[in-house]
């Protein structure tokens, strides 16, 4: 099954046309890399927790919105070497400055333990 990187990312609600044109413009490098599909989506029904919720866990700030986004690879190997390619690749520069704060992005990896496309029926 495939290997997940997950991302949690407080954006500026001004910002969010060029998040996604980044986001766009990226894909071509990430699945030179290895990626097998990306998945951006911009928060749109995101409750307030009592304790905690999206929002606080990346300390969006008023005027920011939360993008929930997926990354698979086939494998975890894939994954690393992606992640270490992304580091290097001279092509990132290119995409110009990330619009949101990256010091408060979220990302691990995960293993796909079931995925019900892979069910029958």
């Amino acid at each position: 099954m495939a290997y997940v990187e997950g991302f949690l990312i407080p954006v500026p609600a001004e910002k969010k046309d060029t998040y996604f044109k980044m986001a766009r413009d990226a894909w071509p490098i990430f699945r030179d890399l290895g990626v097998t599909r990306q998945v951006e989506c911009w928060g749109d029904d995101l409750m307030k927790g009592e304790h905690t919720d999206f929002y606080r866990a990346v300390a969006a700030e008023e005027n920011e919105n939360v993008v929930f986004s997926w990354m698979e690879y086939p494998d975890k190997q894939t994954r690393d070497k992606a992640n270490q390619g992304m580091m290097e690749d001279e092509r990132f520069k290119e995409l110009g400055e990330m619009p949101f704060d990256g010091k408060r992005m979220i990302f691990s990896g995960f293993t796909t333990e079931f995925d019900s496309a892979d069910q029958p029926g």
